[in-house]
């Protein structure tokens, strides 16, 4: 069984768009996929409510009491959305329990700032400078063409982070979330779009 944690200690910076998609495309693989959510909207729990049955299934991992429990035995992959402004002892305790920490990050100056304290907190903690869990970056809503683009990967340079995908800002994505779906439910109508996710996919299975 593997745990993918999605997080970023900014809210609005795509947490719930990446995690929902990760669980889409591993329960489109077979996975026996749970869907945790920590966050204090409970964007993800909303989501998975509105799922149609026909499609590939996606289990309600319970955290209502706020705590990382062990996913049901039948689990082979979770996926956990973390709450805005992770840190300190929380944090730590989520990184023992997790396989892989996914953080998706906005090109924009407030985005990068707020992610800074965190991303040094990450690089402290032992699990994490010991390579028992590996880190990706993620930036989202990043058309590569801009200025703002080019400042991102500056900015991850000097915290020597993987920045492995791009993904842009599409109204596809507002309309798979408003009915419980994904793109990757969209039978290859959004092939475009999809590929933007291949990088961060491949990542992700390759470092089982």
């Amino acid at each position: 069984m593997r745990t993918f944690m999605v997080a970023n200690p900014k809210g609005g910076c795509g947490k719930s768009t990446v995690a929902v998609h990760l669980a889409s495309w591993f329960a489109r693989s077979d996975e026996v996929v749970y869907l945790g959510d920590l966050d204090r909207q409970q964007s993800s729990r909303q989501w998975l409510e509105l799922r149609p049955p026909s499609l590939p299934r996606i289990r309600h991992w319970n955290l209502s009491g706020g705590e990382v429990t062990q996913p049901p035995g039948d689990c082979s992959l979770a996926i956990l959305d973390t709450p805005a402004g992770l840190h300190g002892k929380p944090l730590k305790k989520m990184l023992s329990e997790v396989d892989r920490v996914v953080v998706p990050v906005s090109p924009s100056r407030f985005d990068m700032l707020a992610s800074s304290e965190f991303f040094e907190e990450l690089a402290e903690i032992k699990a994490v400078r010991k390579e028992k869990v590996g880190i990706a970056i993620v930036g989202m809503r990043v058309d590569q063409r801009t200025l703002s683009s080019q400042q991102l990967v500056e900015f991850l340079q000097q915290f020597d982070l993987p920045l492995v995908s791009c993904i842009r800002s599409a109204q596809r994505y507002v309309q798979a979330i408003d009915t419980g779906t994904t793109l990757f439910d969209t039978h290859g109508t959004a092939a475009k779009e999809i590929d933007q996710w291949r990088p961060l996919l491949d990542w992700l299975v390759s470092r089982r």
